[in-house]
C-alpha cells in the first residue's frame, strides 16, 4: 500500500463542518452553509482571544496526506485516492496521552475540526491527540474523475470504515502509538454513525465513541422527519404553538390548490421564482423550497440560522399592525419567503428541475467542495433518508413523495427504485439498525432534532445493560458538538457535562484495564 504523508502548517481560518448535509433541497443547503459561518465567526472570536493571551494554536494543526486504497475488499485493484487528514499536538501528553478521532462525513474537513468545538475542550482537559479526517469522495479526498458513476461504485460507508481503521494503523506507526494510547471517536449526523459503527465493527481499534445525532437506522421512506417538523412547530418550549402549526398546514395546502388550480404564473411572482413551474417537477421543486425555510429552521433552531421556530412561529401567526390579524396564511408564507430571500444573495428562487438533474449529473469537481452528487448516490445505495410528506403528520405539500424523490436514483445513476429496499435492508442487517449491538458508545440527540428518529433514545447495548444515551428534550441537530457559548439553554450545558462524565469514565476505566493487565502478566 502507497503512503504519503505531507505536514503544511495550517496558515489560514476554515469554518469547522459540525453539520449534515444528509437533505436535499436548495434552500436547506443554503442554510446549512449560514450555519456553518456563523460557526466560523464564533470560532474566530475564540482564536482571537486565545492569540491575545499569547497563545499561537494554529502554528500546532499541520495538514497531512495518506493515500488509500480505492477498494479494501478487492485485493486486484491497485487504484488508490489522497485522503486529507488534520492533526493538531498542542494538548497531547506524550506519549501515553489518549487520542481523540473527529470523523469526516458528507462534506469537507477543516482546520477548525482540530481547534474548535466540545471534543477540543475535552481534548484540552485529557491531554488527547487530535486527528481529523476526511470521508472518501469529499472535499479534497477524491480523484479528479472520482465522481464519474462508475467510480461511485467504491463510495460507501464500508469503504468509509476501512479507511479509518488503515488510518487508524498509519497514525500508530507514525506517532509510535501503542495499546497505552486510548482512542475515542467523535462525529455528528452521518459522520456520528460512522462513529458508532467504527466502534461496532472495529472495537479493537476504538474504546468509545460519541455519536451526535445519528441516524444508524436506514429508511427509505422517511416521513417521520417532517411529522416530527410539525411536533416541533407546536412544541411552546422552544416558541412555537398548535396556532404555528395549523398555519403552515393552511398556507402549504393554499400554495397546492393555486398551483392545481392553474395559477402557476401568480405562485411564481408571489414567491419570486426565477422562473414560472411549467410541469409538475417544477412544482414540486417549488414546493420543497418552501419547505426547506421551514425544515431548516427546525433542524438548526437557535444555531446560527436566519430565524428560529419562534421567530418563524411569530411571522406565521403574529397579530401586530405589522402583520394584519385577518392576513390569510398564504401571504405570510410569502412574507417568511421574503424575509429569507432579504437575508441571502439570491434575487430569485430556482424551481427549475432540469437544472436539478444538470447540477447531480455533473461530474467536475469544483474545487472539491461538492456534495450533492456523491450524497445522492449514497442515499440511493445505502441509505434512503427521503423526508417525503405523504403521511397525513406532514404539515407541508403532499406532492412531495417517495416516488419523486427516488426517480432521480434511476435518471442520474441508473440505479432502479425497485432495488432501494434491498439495499436499505441490507444497511440494516450490516449494521443493525436501531438495535446496533454497540458498546461504549454515547448517543446524543435534541428533542426538536427530527434525525433523533433514526437514532438510539434508548435501548441496549451490547452487553445486556441499557445504551449509553443524552436525551437533549429542547435543542436541535448536533447543538452538543459546538463549544458552550453564553445565553445558550441550560439543558445544553448540562448534556455536555454529561458527555465529559462518560468520556472521562471510559478513559479511567481503560486505563484500570491497561494497569489489570500489566500486573497480571507479572
Amino acid at each position: 500500500m502507497q503512503l504519503k504523508m505531507l505536514f503544511s502548517a495550517a496558515c489560514c481560518l476554515l469554518p469547522v463542518l459540525l453539520l449534515s448535509f444528509v437533505d436535499s433541497g436548495r434552500i436547506l443547503s443554503t442554510i446549512k452553509a449560514r450555519v456553518r459561518d456563523y460557526q466560523l465567526q464564533k470560532n474566530k472570536q475564540v482564536l482571537l482571544t486565545l492569540i491575545a493571551s499569547g497563545h499561537q494554536p494554529l502554528q500546532h494543526v499541520k495538514e497531512a496526506w495518506i493515500y488509500q486504497p480505492m477498494d479494501h475488499f478487492n485485493r486486484q485493484k491497485v487504484n488508490t485516492f489522497p485522503q486529507k487528514f488534520f492533526v493538531n499536538e498542542a494538548y497531547w501528553q506524550r506519549p501515553d496521552g489518549p487520542v481523540f478521532l473527529f470523523i469526516g462525513g458528507e462534506g469537507p474537513i477543516f482546520k477548525f475540526d482540530v481547534l474548535a468545538g466540545h471534543h477540543v475542550d475535552m481534548a484540552k482537559e485529557h491531554g488527547a491527540l487530535l486527528l481529523a479526517v476526511e470521508h472518501r469522495f469529499y472535499g479534497d479526498s477524491i480523484n479528479p474523475d472520482g465522481l464519474k458513476t462508475e467510480n461511485l461504485a467504491d463510495l460507501s460507508s464500508q469503504q468509509a470504515l476501512a479507511d479509518l481503521a488503515v488510518f487508524h494503523q498509519y497514525i500508530c506507526e507514525s506517532f509510535s502509538l501503542s495499546r497505552r494510547n486510548t482512542w475515542i471517536s467523535f462525529g455528528g449526523s452521518y459522520s456520528g454513525a460512522l462513529s458508532a459503527w467504527f466502534r461496532g465493527k472495529f472495537p479493537s481499534l476504538v474504546y468509545g465513541a460519541v455519536a451526535s445525532s445519528a441516524p444508524v437506522k436506514a429508511k427509505l421512506d422517511f416521513s417521520a422527519y417532517n411529522n416530527v417538523v410539525g411536533l416541533s412547530l407546536k412544541n411552546e418550549a422552544v416558541g412555537g404553538s398548535e396556532k404555528c402549526l395549523a398555519k403552515v398546514r393552511e398556507a402549504f395546502t393554499a400554495v397546492e390548490a393555486a398551483l392545481m388550480g392553474g395559477n402557476s404564473s401568480q405562485v411564481a411572482r408571489d414567491f419570486s421564482c426565477c422562473q414560472i413551474p411549467k410541469d409538475l417537477d417544477d412544482q414540486i421543486e417549488l414546493v420543497q423550497n418552501l419547505a426547506d425555510i421551514v425544515m431548516g429552521t427546525v433542524q438548526y433552531n437557535e444555531e446560527g440560522v436566519f430565524m428560529s421556530i419562534k421567530d418563524l412561529c411569530g411571522v406565521m401567526t403574529n397579530t401586530s399592525e405589522k402583520y394584519v390579524q385577518h392576513m390569510e396564511a398564504y401571504d405570510r408564507l410569502v412574507k417568511l419567503s421574503q424575509i429569507y430571500h432579504s437575508t441571502t444573495e439570491e434575487h430569485c428562487l430556482d424551481i427549475s428541475h432540469e437544472k436539478t438533474l444538470k447540477d447531480l449529473m455533473d461530474t467536475s469537481l469544483h474545487t472539491g467542495r461538492r456534495v450533492e452528487r456523491q450524497w445522492t448516490y449514497q442515499t440511493c445505495t445505502e441509505f434512503g433518508f427521503y423526508q417525503t410528506c405523504e403521511d397525513t403528520t406532514c404539515p407541508f405539500s403532499g406532492m412531495s413523495t417517495l416516488q419523486a424523490q427516488t426517480e432521480l436514483c434511476a435518471m442520474v445513476f441508473g440505479i432502479s427504485q425497485h432495488s432501494l429496499a434491498a439495499r436499505i435492508a441490507f444497511t440494516n442487517s450490516y449494521y443493525g439498525g436501531d438495535d446496533p449491538n454497540t458498546h461504549r458508545v454515547l448517543y446524543i440527540n435534541g428533542g426538536i432534532d427530527p434525525w433523533k428518529e433514526l437514532s438510539m433514545i434508548q435501548g441496549r447495548s451490547g452487553e445486556g445493560d441499557e445504551a449509553q444515551t443524552v436525551f437533549i428534550k429542547d435543542t436541535a441537530h448536533c447543538a452538543d458538538m459546538s463549544s458552550g457559548r453564553v445565553g445558550e439553554r441550560r439543558s445544553l450545558w448540562k448534556a455536555r457535562q454529561e458527555i465529559e462524565k462518560h468520556v472521562a469514565c471510559w478513559l479511567r476505566t481503560a486505563a484500570l484495564e491497561k494497569l489489570e493487565k500489566k500486573a497480571a502478566r507479572h
